[in-house]
């Protein structure tokens, strides 16, 4: 697991930084029949596709950037919790920068692939086993070799199917009495998509022996299944079991997230700093939220807290370079963006300090540097939606107007989620007399932002010089 998730900002300048499904008759029946069908219209609060439903009043997008599935950017990077999250295959292809954290679905068993390392292997032309010439049968009646067999084939090979036909094969020669066959099958089912018969498996092992591990595989199948609300009851249930177990605790703090119940979410995550202070999740993601919250004095001491714990990495200088400026404390800020830019690992890394840089240049008033750094954010990643609609604001403000639009349209197209290049559009438009494109542009943003007071009172004014035409 990565450290801190870096955070973004956003500057305040005149123009803002930064169907029904129609289902036949067959279609129906096919969803009646399948077991691992959800429904199309969850309720309220009880759905992970639909953040915005939650009751916990989470931050809105001018407060907090979204990522592509419409939740905050949270404080830690975790791969496998928004996996396969895209709404249209078309999303999944593109695959902008902030599907970093809302990953397209032909990526999600990107990280089942070769977790062993090449010195397991006997000789670099042929593999350390044959699989295809394994006698599972003969294997699976001993089971002190089935189960490191079972952990290489799974693990290692990631042969889901010769894994599956072991693991049944030894429950059944232990007359499906040893609870840690019955897990690993529900591993593999969950591997394969069977959401469902995962769910007996772990259920069945449960009741044989009590396993925080399997409390939180059967949790992973419940969050698949968009089910949150029963995963929160499967941790609270656990955690009358095992009191004051940290997973628990801390996967209950990260669904509360998920569903934009911040609030929620940080008392858990102080729950777990009382059981381990030094979790690295936790302390990043409270002091995300405490920077979030106008706070960056506290912010900053979490991330120094890391520092101290030896985390060294670029996306924590980086935080620490935003909370320093932010709190007004100038002189660490540029030293720890330029500690940032030297630990970056990759260009994606090295986009967002730039981009960071950029909105400390717009802080300061120097619009000449804050152009270079958009720009030099583009250089390391030309994918960068937030970059291409600041540098728009900038170029509008030379009065450059088709540059501008040109900058917005990318933006917009890059990532559809962002509000702000679409009202940036609308006003852009409105300003040239070209209210038909003002009005959809703004009908976008409001899709991407309902409750957002500039944009509604721009559809009003635009109906308005409808009216009167």
């Amino acid at each position: 697991i990565q450290a801190a998730w870096n955070l973004k900002t956003r500057a305040l300048t005149e123009m803002v930084y930064v169907d029904e499904i129609d289902m036949d008759q067959e279609g129906i029946a096919e969803m009646i029949l399948d077991e691992n069908a959800i429904a199309q219209v969850a309720r309220p609060g009880t759905s992970l596709k639909l953040p915005g439903t939650s009751q916990g009043g989470g931050p809105s997008p001018a407060v907090r950037p979204v990522t592509q599935s419409g939740r905050p950017i949270t404080g830690f990077v975790r791969p496998s919790t928004q996996s396969g999250r895209p709404s249209t295959m078309e999303q999944a292809i593109r695959t902008p920068r902030t599907a970093l954290t809302a990953r397209p679905i032909t990526s999600a068993s990107g990280g089942y692939v070769r977790l062993g390392t090449a010195s397991m292997l006997t000789n670099p032309d042929g593999p350390f086993i044959n699989l295809s010439r394994l006698n599972l049968t003969k294997y699976a009646q001993k089971p002190k070799l089935a189960k490191a067999l079972f952990e290489y084939i799974f693990h290692h090979e990631n042969d889901v199917k010769n894994a599956l036909d072991l693991a049944a094969l030894a429950t059944e020669h232990a007359q499906f009495k040893d609870w840690w066959w019955k897990v690993q099958i529900g591993k593999c089912y969950y591997r394969l998509g069977l959401y469902r018969e995962a769910e007996k498996q772990f259920k069945s092992a449960l009741k044989q022996q009590d396993m925080v591990d399997t409390i939180l595989y059967l949790a992973k199948v419940y969050l698949r299944l968009d089910q949150p609300v029963t995963a929160l009851n499967l941790f609270k249930q656990g955690l009358d079991r095992f009191p004051g177990e940290v997973t628990l605790i801390c996967g209950i703090a990260r669904i509360y997230e998920e569903m934009n119940n911040i609030s929620s979410a940080a008392e858990y995550y102080k729950d777990v700093l009382k059981q381990d202070n030094t979790h690295v999740e936790a302390i990043a993601c409270i002091g995300s939220n405490h920077f979030y919250s106008d706070q960056p004095e506290i912010a900053l001491r979490f991330y120094r807290r890391l520092l101290q714990m030896g985390v060294y990495n670029c996306q924590l200088f980086n935080n620490l370079g935003l909370c320093c400026f932010y709190a007004q404390q100038y002189d660490m800020t540029l030293s720890s963006f330029e500690r940032a830019l030297f630990l970056a690992e990759n260009e994606e890394e090295t986009a967002d300090v730039w981009y960071n840089l950029g909105h400390v240049a717009v802080g300061i008033g120097d619009l000449n540097l804050a152009y270079q750094c958009f720009k030099l954010t583009l250089v390391n990643n030309n994918d960068y939606a937030e970059a291409y609609n600041n540098l728009a604001v900038l170029e509008m403000r030379k009065g450059h107007t088709e540059q501008a639009r040109a900058l917005l349209q990318t933006a917009s197209s890059l990532a559809p989620h962002l509000y702000e290049p679409h009202f940036n559009v609308a006003i852009l438009s409105e300003k040239v007399g070209d209210l038909q494109r003002s009005y959809t542009a703004a009908q976008k943003s409001e899709e991407a932002f309902p409750v957002h007071v500039d944009t509604q009172q721009l559809i009003k004014q635009l109906k308005e010089h409808f009216a009167m035409l």
